[in-house]
């Protein structure tokens, strides 16, 4: 018997320190911001998007995938302390398994933001009935592999693209 699942929508939750938003484009500005730092893409080999490639992209995001059975969910890391935009974290739902990422801005790391909005992730996934939960991280970044493991994820042995699988 086939299961269907109804549409799939990155919807508020909160963690302790934390307000997991749902994407819009309005947060381009103070996003750039937030990832401007030529750090933060060490290991993708990225650079800092400007306002305007991060409108263009937040609106290609909520269009979401051309595929019926793939959900983009997205969502802006916003701090309850004080409402300031800190990073953001996202999943790519295909039927009941999820590839999830996070990014903290540099000013903000430390704090282990990025643990505790990783960790919200997976659980808000869990409760939507993802069974699988997989993420991919840089062998040097050990940051985000502490991230990847509070969230309950596993290294594997497999190398995607240079990057090591992590699954839950």
């Amino acid at each position: 018997m086939r299961r269907y699942r109804l549409r799939m929508i990155a919807s508020r939750f909160d963690t302790e320190r934390l307000a997991l938003l749902p994407l819009r484009v309005e947060y381009a500005e103070e996003m750039a911001k937030v990832l401007a730092t030529p750090e933060l893409y060490t290991f993708t080999g990225d650079a800092p998007p400007t306002a305007e490639e991060l409108a263009g992209r937040y609106e290609r995001q909520l269009a979401g995938p051309a595929r019926q059975d793939e959900y983009w969910l997205n969502w802006v890391i916003s701090s309850l302390q004080d409402a300031a935009l800190v990073g953001y974290v996202q999943a790519t739902v295909s039927g009941s398994e999820a590839e999830i990422a996070w990014v903290v801005g540099t000013t903000w790391q430390g704090r282990g933001y990025a643990k505790e909005a990783a960790i919200g992730l997976v659980n808000w996934l869990r409760a939507q009935g993802v069974e699988r939960i997989i993420a991919h991280v840089h062998p040097d970044h050990t940051a985000s592999a502490a991230v990847a493991t509070a969230a309950g994820l596993s290294r594997t042995d497999h190398l995607d693209d240079g990057e090591h699988l992590w699954q839950l």
